[in-house]
């Protein structure tokens, strides 16, 4: 893909491909991309600085009504043609202004992100922070939900799952995945390998490297398509971009995605095992001679994310049904301790190659159900809080944790058991966040109401169908 570095080379490059509109996309508070799209003739080396309107209010954890004038101004290095649209459409990823003062908007999540890569430079402990995410996903036949006051119901089908093996398909030809069987099976057991070659094309079209694609471990259509780490706000653009080509091609096969971190109960769920490294200078910085071939800073780095990581998790684990997911069992790392190669271990230090460049953390805990510009600039904050304080990783946990007694799991810290918990462990821990003014008070206060308000509330105040099992006839 041709390289764009500044507003010409957007608008040579969209006359070459021929683009007939121009997607503006941002992101929400929550973490999900929204968009307006403009003719193309309406952009201009001018629109870089001057940006587009839009209502502010309109936005999830945005202005209130009577501050909604707000700028999407579009970042040239981010232009790509968009692979789904009718019409040549080139897409651009936009931040926040705000139109008065023109200075960035605070609570744009993108914009926080590029302060952590700013703050990163002023400590001198790096100049660059990698993030590598695997974002497993689902991808489901058929799914059906509903809540209201008088019922609520959720339904998802798969011709994978383990429960079809005895319904009527017309003819059903087996080949099932069981609860828990899914790992790399073939073909025809693996029915989503030309779905999910078709993403990674477009992918590698779209400029980004894709390292490995596979069925993941549980029934019902649940995938991994890897790619190659990037730095820290690239990777979050990166990954936006991944979750919209997962989804519009699992649409165009007449399927549905999610990445959801639980939709199927007693079975796992997805994650996001995020990997991580800091360097300087071209040279890894968490390579050295301690454990698994580790430096003391890598090690307190660690230290700092296992320090944090109940506070952590109300951003990397936002959403109820992320605490579904982290339950023993389901190859979920609920207990706060690192490891080599121990993949029940909170955070894992992968031994797959011995190279200096290789080594790396890879947080287990998060899944990709909230925003990653804000996930991924915290657990880098929390490591950089790590290495300034010497914060130790304490001994590493070898074993089974699943099969600890409970006196030896007394000793090991958890994660919370729920989004309420995560989200009073932020409240109480998020002095580490607000250095270099990478988070502000405000935003941290935003997304503490924000969830208070707008999922823990309502998720408590309604019954479930398994309460009707477990009390009606009390």
């Amino acid at each position: 893909m041709t390289e764009i570095r500044d507003p010409k080379d957007v608008l040579e490059f969209a006359k070459a491909q021929g683009a007939k509109m121009v997607d503006l996309r941002f992101i929400d508070l929550p973490g999900v991309w929204q968009h307006t799209t403009v003719p193309i003739q309406r952009l201009e080396e001018s629109s870089f600085e001057d940006g587009f309107g839009f209502d502010g209010s309109s936005i999830r954890g945005f202005q209130p009504i009577n501050a909604s004038d707000m700028l999407i101004v579009p970042d040239a290095t981010t232009a790509k043609m968009d692979p789904f649209t009718k019409h040549p459409t080139m897409a651009i990823i936009c931040n926040i202004v705000d139109p008065i003062t023109k200075e960035p908007y605070s609570r744009d999540p993108r914009y926080l992100a590029q302060k952590a890569e700013s703050y990163l430079l002023q400590t001198g402990i790096a100049d660059t922070c990698y993030m590598g995410p695997e974002a497993e996903f689902f991808v489901f036949d058929d799914v059906k939900f509903h809540s209201s006051p008088e019922g609520s119901f959720y339904a998802v089908d798969s011709i994978e799952g383990a429960w079809n093996t005895g319904s009527e398909e017309g003819p059903n030809l087996g080949y099932k995945v069981r609860h828990k069987g899914g790992y790399f099976p073939l073909m025809p057991t693996d029915s989503l390998m030309d779905l999910r070659t078709d993403i990674t094309q477009i992918l590698i079209e779209l400029g980004y490297e894709v390292e490995v694609s596979h069925h993941e471990v549980a029934t019902a259509g649940q995938c991994e398509i890897g790619m190659k780490f990037n730095s820290l706000v690239a990777c979050a653009d990166q990954l936006m971009w991944f979750k919209y080509v997962v989804r519009n091609v699992a649409y165009k096969y007449g399927k549905t995605a999610t990445f959801m971190p639980k939709p199927i109960y007693d079975d796992n769920g997805s994650g996001m095992h995020c990997h991580q490294s800091l360097w300087k200078d071209g040279k890894p910085l968490f390579a050295g001679d301690g454990y698994a071939g580790m430096s003391d800073a890598g090690l307190h780095y660690i230290g700092g994310l296992l320090k944090h990581a109940p506070s952590l998790c109300a951003l990397t684990n936002p959403t109820t049904n992320s605490y579904r997911r982290l339950v023993p069992g389901y190859e979920a790392p609920i207990n706060l301790a690192y490891s080599s190669r121990n993949r029940s271990a909170a955070v894992r230090i992968p031994m797959y190659s011995p190279s200096p460049k290789a080594r790396r953390i890879e947080a287990r805990f998060p899944d990709s159900s909230g925003n990653p510009y804000l996930a991924f600039s915290a657990m880098m904050l929390a490591g950089l809080d790590g290495i300034q304080k010497k914060t130790p990783a304490g001994d590493p946990l070898d074993k089974d944790i699943y099969s600890l007694s409970p006196e030896e799991l007394k000793e090991v810290a958890t994660v919370p058991h729920s989004l309420d918990g995560s989200i009073d462990a932020l409240e109480a821990n998020h002095e580490f966040l607000l250095v270099g003014d990478v988070f502000s008070n405000d935003m941290i206060e935003e997304w503490i109401s924000f969830k208070r308000e707008n999922e823990i509330a309502p998720a408590r105040l309604r019954p479930t169908p398994l309460e009707y099992e477990l009390y009606y006839d009390l």
